[in-house]
């Protein structure tokens, strides 16, 4: 048995992490051998008999020793080497996975820091979720610089591994309390280095996920630090050119935050608004995606407060010529409780929308716009027949001075080119002065 496992290790001695980050990891890679290996000797794991073919009383020892041999670290960029060896590993490693999620009593306090260093994550989990796990134990193991390490990881290339680590975060998050405000803080970071300097990290998505299920769990009132992370750092998010990779994860925090106080209804659409894409007509339709989910969630007091500049970028979504973000949009029609919200406020929104339906209606060159915006007029129409009118009359009205505009407009420049035409004329000797 190792000093390890028989005094009481500080946290320095315990580092369950190998590696920095997958892409540092990737610049020091060897091409002949694992950063890991000291030596090119062959490794020799001593075999250890079954847990279960011992006496209970020995299991606890058997099971350390067992931990100490996974902590062996073998050379996988060469395949053929220590093929015994690694099938070994292999094999004792299911066996404890096994062993931790049926057996009792093997968990001293000695095995802490051994499962710790290990760090394989299906075994990780099952330890963590045992219920002879004791926090108060794993807290000298499992701190803020553990944390730290384990968040690093998130930004590994392979999503089973982000997933294990997902649901390891997950699981400290609930067990730890002390844990919790660190936690929050480092994604924290991530995301503002992710947003503002780097615009690279793999693991967004799955920190998104962990973080849906804390803000459903945040209590109310809610803290001034957690909207400010929802305005300063989820909203910011939407910027970034890989939105595509994780945006269902944030527009469902987006989401459960208004759930939870709906008075951030307002700074929150205002965001998106403000962030709203300019040239990629991809981002534009996610983007509509997500204020429907918002309005799904919307209260009717919150709505007023931004029915204008929302239905001005509405107006401008349905005017677009790329189809499908005026699709898009217009989908919002067949929505029964946002068409509740748009009736209610009739007599704002109408006069917003009017002038790019009716023109669309008349001009767009994709027939299925064409035939939705007929559908929005005609339930405009049913809504408020009186202001439809009145709108009709005064859009035909604008339009037949616009082009008399246009008529003079032209007149004007035939008028100046026959001049200058003229003059030309003079000049060459053609027609005389």
């Amino acid at each position: 048995m190792s000093s390890a496992a028989t005094t009481s290790p500080s946290v320095d001695k315990v580092d369950g992490f190998s590696r920095k980050s997958v892409r540092k990891a990737k610049q020091k890679r060897s091409q002949s051998s694992s950063q890991f290996r000291s030596q090119g000797k062959p490794i020799e794991l001593t075999p250890l008999p079954l847990l279960t073919d011992v006496p209970a009383p020995e299991q606890p020892e058997l099971f350390l020793k067992k931990l100490q041999q996974c902590c062996t670290v073998f050379d996988f960029m060469d395949t053929l080497s220590d093929l015994k060896m690694k099938e070994y590993k292999r094999s004792t490693l299911n066996e404890l996975v096994d062993y931790v999620t049926v057996s009792r009593g093997y968990l001293t306090e000695q095995a802490y820091p051994d499962v710790v260093k290990m760090l394989v994550y299906e075994f990780f989990i099952r330890f963590l979720e045992s219920q002879e796990f004791q926090p108060s134990i794993a807290k000298k193991y499992i701190d803020q610089k553990f944390v730290l390490q384990l968040l690093e990881l998130f930004d590994s290339e392979d999503p089973r591994e982000r997933d294990y680590l997902k649901t390891v975060l997950h699981r400290i998050y609930g067990k730890f309390l002390g844990l919790r405000a660190f936690i929050r803080k480092q994604i924290n970071n991530i995301f503002l280095r992710f947003v503002y300097e780097t615009e690279h990290f793999n693991g967004v998505a799955e920190l998104l996920e962990i973080l849906g299920s804390i803000i459903n769990g945040f209590a109310l009132p809610l803290k001034a630090e957690h909207k400010q992370f929802l305005v300063k750092v989820l909203i910011p998010l939407h910027t970034v050119r890989s939105l595509s990779l994780f945006h269902a994860q944030l527009a469902y925090c987006i989401v459960q935050f208004l759930e939870k106080d709906p008075a951030l209804t307002e700074p929150v659409i205002r965001g998106l608004l403000k962030f709203w894409p300019k040239t990629c007509s991809q981002k534009e339709v996610m983007f509509l995606g997500e204020l429907e989910e918002i309005l799904d969630v919307i209260e009717p007091t919150q709505f007023v407060k931004i029915q204008e500049p929302l239905f001005k970028q509405i107006s401008r979504c349905v005017s677009s010529p790329h189809f499908q973000v005026a699709e898009r949009a217009l989908y919002y029609w067949n929505n029964e409780y946002i068409m509740s919200l748009i009736e209610e406020n009739s007599s704002v929104i109408l006069p917003i929308m009017f002038a790019s339906l009716y023109r669309i209606s008349k001009e767009h060159w994709n027939p299925a716009i064409v035939a939705l915006v007929y559908n929005v007029l005609k339930a405009f129409m049913e809504m408020n027949s009186t202001l439809f009118d009145e709108l009709t009359a005064t859009y035909k009205s604008d339009r037949q001075r616009e082009k008399k505009k246009e008529k003079e407009r032209e007149d004007l420049w035939k008028k100046l080119e026959d001049l200058e035409l003229k003059r030309g004329l003079r000049n060459d000797g053609i027609i005389p002065t």
